[in-house]
């Protein structure tokens, strides 16, 4: 190898580093702009306020989410949500629901009571 390939060569790896670098500071400043984000949403705060009925969940669950979810949480088209609260936060959780982000999960936004007793349902799924 001539100096100038050494050269070049050492320019991409310095490059390289460079943008992997750059593309990680990236998704940490973009994980805490959406954990912000979520935070200062008045309907996820006023939800996170608010004590959940487990019972009251489990009758919205079965009437909203059994069907791809299955009766019991153990998955059908969509996943398991045997234990989720302890894989995402309750902000997490809520965002899922409300956004339909993850097709074929429809938006759902019920009112931050149910909610909050949905979020206390999940809880329970173990």
């Amino acid at each position: 190898m001539t100096q100038t390939e050494i050269t070049t060569a050492d320019n991409r790896r310095g490059l390289i580093t460079a943008l992997v670098g750059l593309a990680l500071v990236a998704a940490l400043l973009l994980s805490v702009f959406l954990y912000g984000q979520s935070r200062q949403d008045p309907y996820t705060r006023s939800s996170l306020d608010l004590q959940g009925d487990q019972e009251r969940g489990s009758k919205l669950f079965l009437i909203n989410c059994a069907g791809c979810h299955g009766i019991a949480g153990q998955g059908l088209v969509g996943p398991n949500l045997h234990g989720v609260s302890r894989r995402k936060g309750d902000s997490a959780l809520i965002q899922q629901v409300v956004s339909g982000r993850t097709p074929p999960m429809p938006k759902f936004q019920p009112d931050p009571q149910a909610m909050a007793d949905l979020l206390a349902h999940l809880h329970n799924l173990q």
